[in-house]
């Protein structure tokens, strides 16, 4: 049972301003261009299922295998295909969702900076 002084402490976060620290991209992933991804866990659970944070990618062409993610973009744009599904036109205010195992390109026009949620 989970009593009150186990659960963490409500917070808030400007994330426009919010500091990111460096996170490694494999370079297979890279398609072209010299993208540059930093980020911040803000709160993961316990168990390490689910993790919110903070994500960004400066331009550039990149390939990754999906986590299940809700995310809501801050700032930036970027067209995101999913293979045998959509193409997915994201910019500042929109929320996305992925599946887990969706295999995406992300085209970053402009550098996207995300709030996200994922569930693994």
């Amino acid at each position: 049972m989970t009593t009150i002084d186990q659960v963490p402490p409500s917070f808030s976060v400007h994330i426009p301003d919010a500091g990111l620290e460096p996170e490694p991209l494999d370079p297979e992933q890279i398609v072209s261009g010299e993208p540059v991804v930093t980020g911040k866990v803000l709160w993961e659970s316990p168990d390490g299922k689910q993790v919110r944070g903070i994500w960004q990618i400066t331009p550039g062409v990149v390939t990754d295998t999906e986590a299940n993610e809700l995310f809501v973009v801050v700032s930036g744009r970027a067209t995101v295909e999913v293979e045998g599904g959509d193409t997915l036109e994201i910019g500042p205010g929109d929320a996305c969702v992925l599946r887990e195992g969706d295999r995406t390109t992300w085209t970053v026009h402009e550098t996207l900076r995300k709030a996200y949620h994922i569930s693994l």
